[in-house]
């Protein structure tokens, strides 16, 4: 469903990416983990055709998204959705107003369907309650909750997460999980997940990715990523420090 093919991105002279190359079959749940800095979120923006590779190919479903026109850019789109780490709700908007504005903007469904799609989605994500709010006046997990709720309304065959259970308690962490884990379940929805949260991703993964300075060092099932002998590995599963603090 998704192909990245020797990847390389650069921004300022600064190497991210450094030779990226993985597959993500239809339906499966991919997560990709690392330290802040080694190009996770860079990652899922060449695959949602936002940033351009300096070389290399992104695939999507067999078809080129790098270099491709607009058209067809468009077209490949549509398959996908992404839930931002901030969720990237509009704030002057309200959390129903939000949900349903990709199918207003896009014209999909008429009035009526498009009431029916949303109501299913706000009962979906158990925020019947918080239709007519703001989103100032809800939680950060209610937030994450509306972003993927907007993203379901057009049905995506692909959805990219970028930190889904960031700064969220662990009652409201195991909730995404469980979304993210019916989405594939009821949808066979095909799923790529950033995180820092070793929890969440061995909760939800088919197959674990580990980004270190720019390259995938070991991509596995989330068993042979647990008991991995690559000590970076090991070292971040377990939040070891890289070297002494000093404190003044």
């Amino acid at each position: 469903m998704i192909e990245l093919r020797n990847i390389h991105k650069s921004f300022n002279g600064v190497c991210v990416l450094n030779g990226i190359t993985l597959t993500v079959e239809k339906g499966e749940t991919f997560v990709i983990i690392g330290s802040s800095g080694t190009g996770k979120t860079v990652t899922i923006r060449h695959i949602a055709g936002l940033v351009e590779p300096d070389s290399g190919e992104v695939l999507i479903d067999s078809v080129r998204m790098n270099g491709a026109d607009r058209a067809t850019r468009e077209t490949l789109r549509k398959k996908m959705g992404v839930v931002f780490q901030s969720g990237a709700l509009i704030n002057w908007m309200t959390v129903v107003d939000n949900i349903r504005l990709p199918l207003v903007e896009n014209r999909i469904f008429d009035p009526e369907e498009i009431e029916r799609v949303v109501d299913e989605k706000l009962r979906l994500m158990q925020l019947s309650d918080a239709r007519d709010k703001m989103p100032s006046d809800i939680s950060g997990g209610m937030k994450k909750r509306a972003s993927l709720a907007r993203v379901l309304v057009r049905n995506p065959e692909i959805i990219l997460y970028d930190e889904p259970t960031s700064g969220l308690d662990p009652v409201m962490s195991n909730r995404i999980n469980e979304l993210i884990l019916k989405m594939k379940r009821d949808f066979n929805v095909t799923s790529v997940v950033v995180t820092h949260d070793m929890e969440s991703a061995f909760r939800v993964a088919d197959r674990i990715a580990v980004l270190y300075n720019g390259k995938i060092i070991q991509c596995d099932e989330p068993d042979a990523i647990r008991n991995s002998d690559h000590p970076v590995v090991q070292q971040f599963i377990r939040g070891d420090l890289v070297g002494p603090i000093e404190i003044q």
